[in-house]
């Protein structure tokens, strides 16, 4: 399993994370999972702090693979009343059913080693929790819906069976990406970027202050801020609140905005 996320990679999720934008009528949906999921952080929390992994992507994964029951296995949504199933089959191995949802969740989280990741950025929490369910929507040429259903990156395609692609099939679930975006939005976690940091500044030496006309450097820059955790329109137009953002990060304004010094 790879330890780092291949430049390549790294590259397609920050700019798919940027330029992410939720469909508006499931919002509604949408807030009612972050509400839950809130609801229940210290259980999270619980299960991930002593293995050093964020409560959030445990959360995310419950969502994904047990609809938020905590009579499920975090591995795969099967019932704690028995050992797992289906894959990975036959978790956990120590102990005798039923199991407690903490127990088995800290099985799945150590069987699939996120106990040993250290990339907690945009990049490497999309990568983990795509290989969580896999990537075979590589192969199939289209952004994975376990991570982009419910926003603009995703149409259709799904596999509806383990190794069963339906290229007409569409997902109803919510992706693990958009979650995670709509988390962001309501400011309820705040997500290190630091490899995106110095290419905001570098954008921002290209962009001047709003002009009324939408420039591509513009447009590049408001896409790397929502990376790095803003949550800007990406219309081109750098006015006030884009500026606002890259001071955040240059302690300097735009070129052109009357704030800056």
């Amino acid at each position: 399993m790879a330890t780092t996320v291949s430049e390549d990679k790294k590259t397609n999720y920050e700019k798919l994370f940027a330029s992410c934008i939720i469909k508006a009528a499931k919002y509604p949906e949408i807030d009612a999972l972050v509400a839950k999921i809130v609801e229940n952080k210290t259980r999270y929390q619980s299960v991930g702090n002593p293995l050093n992994i964020p409560w959030y992507i445990i959360a995310i994964i419950h969502c994904m693979e047990g609809s938020l029951r905590f009579d499920r296995h975090l591995h795969n949504g099967d019932p704690l009343t028995n050992r797992t199933v289906q894959v990975p089959a036959g978790r956990p191995k120590v102990g005798k059913p039923p199991f407690t949802w903490e127990v088995s969740a800290n099985d799945a989280l150590i069987y699939d080693k996120l106990n040993t990741w250290n990339d907690w950025s945009i990049s490497g929490i999309l990568y983990r929790l795509e290989l969580f369910n896999g990537l075979g929507y590589y192969k199939q040429g289209i952004n994975s819906p376990y991570l982009w259903s419910y926003s603009n990156h995703y149409t259709k395609g799904k596999y509806v069976q383990d190794g069963k692609y339906d290229p007409n099939a569409v997902s109803k679930q919510c992706g693990a990406a958009v979650l995670l975006r709509r988390m962001m939005e309501q400011h309820l976690i705040t997500l290190p970027n630091p490899h995106i940091v110095e290419r905001i500044l570098l954008q921002g030496n290209k962009t001047s202050y709003f002009s009324g006309t939408a420039t591509a450097e513009a447009t590049e820059l408001q896409k790397l801020l929502n990376s790095a955790g803003s949550v800007l329109r990406v219309d081109g137009k750098a006015g006030e609140r884009t500026s606002t953002e890259y001071f955040k990060y240059s302690k300097t304004y735009l070129k052109g905005d009357p704030r800056r010094v």
